[in-house]
């Protein structure tokens, strides 16, 4: 039976009115169960805020190498590039309605057999051996959008595209809290080459001491034996301490996108600049903040659209073809219109019957998935309010030691001192003054690793509460 013009008008009509028809469920987001408040909150709760890291980081030397790694960081340009090609593809996905069409022009030349029928009515006709055919065609397709497919593509695109855009500002947040550390770890470094400078000061001092006091017969040759091992202790120290300032400044050059190179920063810890508090907010602010939770809810979305379209593909499809051109078997007559026209109308339903449960089980699977990424957008934000209560107790428990080895380094202090004032006077042993001096070098050097726990806790504190770039 003809496909006639009528029936094709009402089968685009009958489209049209099926395609607000969906298939997929409208996304709704997972149920969650935040807590009211984190764990070992000590800082003051405030409404959900931003947190750019020129605000929160005060040293000028360490923002100007934030600045330099977000603009160079090689990280950071290959995700942006990324993201720029899933642009591409979600601004593609948003012309799925449109139909496609193909312009084809061609020749050709046959030659007949001459024992053939066609070969020899095509001699008798044409006079000529062969058969020309000259073709020119406009075809345009265009699939019927009835289940949503081309919504749930563009949905898909979009959550995906928006899930990048999220990752892209998580990494940025990751980097700036990478430099922050690396930063701190060479203030770090420095103060304990200083400590070791000092040190090796004081046991040279002593040993000074011991050895005129050996000189005199007042002391035996172990006290200056013992005197110069603590002093190559403190002086061991020094070629570690610039070894690791020098691998710690090639890791900062590498962050910042350029090659290994010295870093300018804050001559002391004591005048690197901290911030004390800042408002943190409630765990439900998380869902707003931190983008790497809300990429994962992008990705329940991009679940749920997948689906979707696994369900669609289970059910009819229209497409359409309609095409227009000329077609002549000799070259003058090729365009000669109306008689080289050429118009073709068709019409194409598939439903899929038996196709070894294929897709049926892509369709179950697509469930599972969608499952599967609510379960890990729940274990996100369990993650995240954990890693800021994670966050706070260290950065709570990092001040207490803070105060706890400030009060130790001043009794040691005095202990070296009486120690030396004993020892000149008689009263007390080269080994007592050599351990008050290095349990004084070993408390210096661990109430520099609390200050730089403290400094990480903030930095953690920082990306543990979503950061800010911008």
């Amino acid at each position: 039976m003809a496909l006639s013009i009528n029936h094709i008008f009402y089968g685009v009509g009958v489209a049209v009115l099926l395609s607000s028809c969906s298939v997929n469920k409208k996304y709704s987001r997972p149920e969650l169960e935040t807590p009211t408040s984190y764990r070992n909150t000590v800082e003051l709760t405030g409404d959900t805020i931003s947190l750019p890291y020129k605000t929160f980081f005060k040293d000028a030397y360490l923002t100007a190498l934030i600045d330099k790694a977000l603009d160079k960081n090689k990280d950071i340009s290959v995700a942006m590039m990324n993201l720029r090609q899933l642009d591409l593809s979600y601004k593609q996905a948003k012309l799925g309605l449109l139909p496609t069409a193909e312009l084809s022009v061609s020749a050709a030349r046959n030659y007949l057999s001459k024992s053939s029928l066609n070969g020899s009515l095509s001699e008798q006709f044409t006079g000529n051996q062969h058969m020309d055919d000259y073709s020119a065609s406009l075809t345009v397709s265009w699939e019927a959008d009835i289940w949503g497919k081309v919504a749930m593509q563009k949905e898909s695109a979009r959550a995906n595209f928006f899930m990048q855009h999220e990752n892209l500002s998580a990494l940025r947040t990751r980097i700036v809290s990478q430099v922050a550390q690396a930063y701190y770890n060479l203030i770090t470094l420095d103060e304990q080459l200083k400590v070791a400078s000092r040190n090796i000061a004081l046991s040279d001092t002593t040993l000074q001491i011991i050895k005129l006091q050996f000189e005199s017969a007042q002391t035996n040759s172990l006290a200056v034996d013992q005197a110069e091992a603590q002093k190559k202790t403190a002086e061991l120290l020094v070629p570690l301490a610039k070894q690791n300032i020098a691998i710690q400044e090639n890791v900062l050059s590498i962050l910042c996108g350029s090659f290994p190179d010295s870093i300018a920063r804050a001559s002391t810890m004591e005048t690197t600049p901290f911030v004390e508090s800042f408002p943190i907010g409630v765990p439900a602010d998380m869902l707003s903040r931190r983008p790497d939770v809300r990429a994962a809810e992008y990705a329940v979305v991009m679940a749920n659209a997948g689906t979707g379209l696994a369900k669609a593909q289970m059910y009819p499809s229209l497409r359409l073809t309609p095409s227009i051109g000329t077609n002549s078997f000799q070259f003058n007559n090729w365009f000669d219109l109306p008689g080289s026209l050429v118009k073709n109308i068709a019409g194409n339903i598939t439903q899929p019957i038996f196709q070894n449960k294929k897709l049926k089980t892509a369709y179950e699977i697509a469930k599972i998935e969608q499952e599967k990424s609510a379960e890990q957008f729940r274990l996100t934000v369990m993650t995240a309010v954990s890693e800021v209560s994670d966050a706070l107790a260290k950065r709570q428990y990092a001040d207490q030691r803070v105060a706890l080895i400030e009060q130790k380094k001043t009794a040691l202090q005095k202990a070296v001192s009486d120690a030396m004032l004993l020892y000149r006077s008689g009263m007390a042993t080269y080994l007592e003054v050599i351990t008050a001096q290095n349990n004084s070098l070993q408390n210096d050097l661990e109430a520099i690793s609390i200050q730089k726990e403290r400094f990480d806790a903030a930095t953690d504190l920082y990306r543990a509460l979503g950061g800010g770039v911008d």
